[in-house]
């Protein structure tokens, strides 16, 4: 399943709506992101699952960039 993240870059800084930051991974489940991304120092605000017409709509964006979960 392709999860989209909503994150803010770094833990230290407060949460401004207007720097929040999206991001595409490929993983089994939320806790799989999270291990994923647990490296990255990201404040993850958000982990939502896409599929169907939403991800699709989302795939058209030229921003789209899927993360590779290593």
């Amino acid at each position: 399943m392709i999860y989209k993240v909503y994150y803010q870059e770094s833990k230290t800084e407060v949460p401004v709506r207007e720097h929040t930051k999206t991001l595409f991974i490929e993983a089994e489940s939320e806790r799989e992101v999270r291990l994923a991304l647990k490296e990255k120092n990201y404040n993850i605000e958000y982990i939502q699952p896409t599929t169907g017409a939403y991800l699709e709509y989302e795939q058209q964006n030229e921003d789209f960039k899927l993360v590779e979960n290593r």
